[in-house]
């Protein structure tokens, strides 16, 4: 089993603010995460599968 990581340390992978990765979260807009009690965690494996998703090749394809 792959260790968990804190929001902090899946925002410094994602290089996005904490309070993005929250906002993303309420939002069902961000990566997969774990409810462990009232804590959140992330999965290194989800973080990378919600990177992949986002890959792009021109900015014509972003816009889809």
């Amino acid at each position: 089993m792959q260790p968990l990581l804190t929001r902090r340390q899946a925002s410094e992978m994602l290089a996005l603010s904490e309070r993005t990765v929250e906002r993303l979260r309420c939002s069902s807009l961000g990566p997969k995460f774990v409810r462990c009690g009232r804590s959140i965690r992330y999965r290194v494996a989800d973080l990378e599968e919600w990177i992949e998703r986002r890959v792009v090749g021109s900015t014509t394809e972003a816009d889809r």
